[in-house]
This record gives C-alpha cells, structure tokens and sequence, in this order.
C-alpha cells in the first residue's frame, strides 16, 4: 500500500487534517541536508555509547538514544520546526496546551525483525482514551533514507477509530521517504517499525509531542540539565514543559510559573479566567463563578 506524501511547503492545517482521517502524514525533504548532518555529527558518540534493546519489543538489534536535547543542539531545530509545530498545534489544539513527549534518536541495525504492531498511546498505562480523543502526535525524521529494505516505519492506515482486531485487518504501507524527510502518525494508529533486511544501520529522530495535561514519556527537567535549559529560548522551554499544561498543572512552589522560576523571577501562573478561551467547560466553569 502505497501511503500520502506531501511537498515541504504543504499547509499545516491541510496536514493535521489528513493525519486526523487517516492517522498518519509524511512531508518530503523538510529539513536540509547541513542540518541532518550536523545532528548525525552530534548524536554519533552517544549512539555508540546506547544499549541494544533488552526484548522483541525494544529490538534487540535497535539503539535507543535519548536527550536529545540536550546532547544535541541540532535537534532543537527539528522540535520546533515551524511546520511541524502549526501541525501539531492544529491537531492537538482541544487542549490548553501542547508540550514535548519525547526525544529519541532510534538506529535499527542489521538483522532487526519487524516490530509488534502497537499504538504509542499505550505508553499511558494502557489507559483507552476516547477514540475521538487525540493525546499525543508523533514525528519520526529520516536521518537516513527510509527503505522498505532497512526497516522504514509500517503503518495501518485508518486504524485510529478501529478495535485492534479491525485495526490488525487493515493492510499496511511502508513509510519510504528520504533523508531529511517526517512522518507524523497519531498515537492511536497501529504501527511498527520493519525488519532490517539490509547491511546499514536505518537510523529516524523520534520527536513526539502531547497534550499539556499529561506526564511526558522522558522526563525533560532530567533530560535536560538547568544549566543547559537556562540558556534555551522560551519557546522551546515552554515546549519543553516549562509552562502551564492546563489549569492548576506545572506550577512550582507558591503557585510561581515554572519558566520564571528557572529564570530567577516570581511570576504567579496563569489564573482560570485567563485560559477561558482554550475550552468551552472552562468558559462555563468561569463565566458560572460568583452565581452560588
């Protein structure tokens, strides 16, 4: 099966739609191929310094490497590449927030199997969230050419709103995309990564993003040092995490907000009237205070 893939100029919002039908979008050639080098450059030591996974699951031939950000400066350009967050943003936009999931550089080695189909929402205690409920979206870059040969990603398209014994039924298609190239694919969508056939390590940056209100797959206040976070811009510190994920969730201390806190200042959170606007229960809850 073949799968969709758009031109790097594509409109986000046309993308988060495709991905909210489908489960799933790939954009040709968004990141240059300096950048893809510098990252591949700054990655190389920590990946020779990764553990091969411990089961089937993991891949015992895979090397999961992590802390990108903070290991690898390049790797916070791809986080906040301006398509991929209006992407994200769009698709996840029914919560107040939207922060950084993960980071991890993922080196399929010669000799892997196919992975288990599995939808990453699972990553939250396997707890079922409503099927028109999104809380996660995911991104795999191409560091290297994604072939059917070396392992490029399977995914079952559609299968979001399916039961796993429809979603199982459904054909999958190969992500085949070159270096520099994304994939986005939802957390409901089954999916795996194919077995490595060939002689070359097939290596994707797994940067994945989810609503503000829960925890993060990799904890990024240890990921990333304070030393290292204080020099970072606050944009992506706030997709980091260091922000308000919804009401009355991320503060520090006396209800103080965390990016001033790790600034050195004392600004309070946000209080509920000033995030009304993100959903309507909030608007109610607001617009109701003062009626008993």
């Amino acid at each position: 099966m073949a799968l969709k893939h758009f031109d790097r100029d594509a409109d986000p919002r046309e993308v988060s739609t495709f991905i909210a039908v489908h489960g799933y979008a790939i954009i040709d050639d968004l990141a240059d191929a300096a950048l893809m080098d510098r990252l591949a450059g700054e990655v190389e030591p920590y990946v020779a310094a990764s553990d091969a996974g411990r089961d089937e699951y993991d891949g015992q031939f895979t090397r999961r490497t992590g802390s990108l950000i903070e290991r690898c400066p390049a790797s916070r350009e791809l986080v906040m590449h301006p398509t991929v967050v209006d992407t994200v943003r769009h698709f996840l936009g029914h919560a107040t927030a939207q922060q950084l999931h993960l980071t991890q550089l993922i080196s399929v080695g010669p000799g892997e199997t196919k992975q288990k189909p599995h939808r990453d929402q699972m990553a939250f205690d396997f707890f079922e969230f409503p099927a028109d409920y999104h809380v996660q979206c995911n991104t795999m870059w191409a560091l290297t050419d994604f072939t059917a040969d070396n392992g490029a990603t399977h995914i079952h398209p559609g299968t979001s709103a399916k039961d796993d014994a429809a979603a199982h039924d459904v054909p999958s298609g190969q992500a085949t995309m070159r270096r520099g190239s994304v994939l986005f694919y939802d957390g409901k969508v089954l999916h795996g990564a194919g077995a490595n056939v060939s002689n070359a390590v097939r290596q994707g940056v797994n940067i994945t993003y989810s609503v503000g209100w829960v925890r993060q797959e990799e904890n990024q206040y240890l990921a990333c040092s304070q030393e290292v976070a204080r020099t970072l811009d606050d944009d992506l510190l706030k997709m980091m995490g260091y922000q308000q994920g919804a009401f009355a969730l991320g503060y520090v201390g006396d209800q103080q907000d965390a990016l001033s806190k790790l600034r050195g200042e004392h600004t309070k959170v946000k209080v509920i009237g000033d995030i009304a606007q993100n959903n309507d229960i909030i608007r109610k809850f607001v617009d109701e205070l003062g009626d008993d």
